[in-house]
């Protein structure tokens, strides 16, 4: 059966956003790992999402921009720093594919707070910079609250060519065309969607590696290879979390 495309743009538009940010200077990372990887770390209602029998776990680190509310200014300070996080791919059980965060770490303590009450989403307080030397990028990552504490990463990129819309691989569809988040609301499953134009992706060859981030949120990828990727960004809407309703699990192609 023929691996049916993630579209390159949101299906279900956020016409009233909660929430408005943009996303920058941005790296995927992606290792390949068993469902049932994946599957140990997820709430009922979720399963991993596949691709040819295969999960896959994300290292993605970017620069937050601009984080604020429709109809209101940047929050200053707090809304612009770097972030990375460690994130896989998930389906409900209706068959809606989303993201599940395993952890998101960012430098401004407030906001960490803010997004563990509001959305529950396992954000972390760490120090981070991210540096452009030449034509690499590098990101630093070293985790303050909570544990593990100082589990790090230090991730160097070389953007490369550009990736035409039309010559996004299945793969690479799955793995950045994303429309939504899965978190937990009390104890209940939530879905909030998400909406932005097309991810702008461009190859990237990995300079240096050396993270703790996977490990610590329960994966194992050995020596596996990752794939890599860059993008400039994108501006972001984010929709109302709700709570997902059980259903027949759907035919899922």
């Amino acid at each position: 059966m023929a691996t049916k495309l993630h579209p390159l743009t949101t299906p279900a538009p956020v016409r009233r956003p909660v929430m408005l940010q943009s996303w920058k200077r941005l790296t995927y990372v992606h290792w390949p790992v068993a469902p049932e990887q994946v599957d140990r770390n997820l709430p009922a209602g979720l399963t991993a999402d596949t691709i040819e029998g295969s999960a896959w776990v994300g290292l993605v680190a970017f620069e937050m921009q601009r984080i604020r509310i429709p109809r209101t200014p940047a929050i200053p300070y707090f809304g612009t720093f770097p972030e990375t996080n460690v994130r896989t791919y998930v389906r409900d059980s209706s068959g809606r594919p989303g993201v599940w965060f395993d952890s998101l770490d960012i430098t401004r303590l407030l906001p960490v707070a803010v997004a563990r009450t509001a959305y529950r989403l396992p954000y972390m307080w760490a120090e981070m910079a991210i540096r452009e030397t030449g034509d690499s990028t590098e990101y630093q990552t070293r985790r303050r609250w909570p544990g593990p504490q100082n589990a790090s990463s230090r991730l160097s990129v070389t953007p490369g060519p550009a990736i035409p819309e039309d010559a996004q691989s299945p793969l690479e569809r799955f793995l950045t065309a994303r429309w939504g988040l899965y978190t937990m609301l009390g104890s209940r499953l939530a879905y909030a969607p998400v909406d932005h134009p097309t991810w702008p992706l461009q190859k990237a060859a990995l300079v240096h590696l050396d993270d703790q981030l996977v490990a610590a949120a329960g994966y194992e990828i050995g020596t596996t290879e990752p794939i890599v990727h860059y993008s400039n960004g994108v501006d972001v809407r984010i929709g109302l979390p709700r709570r997902v309703e059980a259903r027949s699990p759907a035919t899922v192609s």
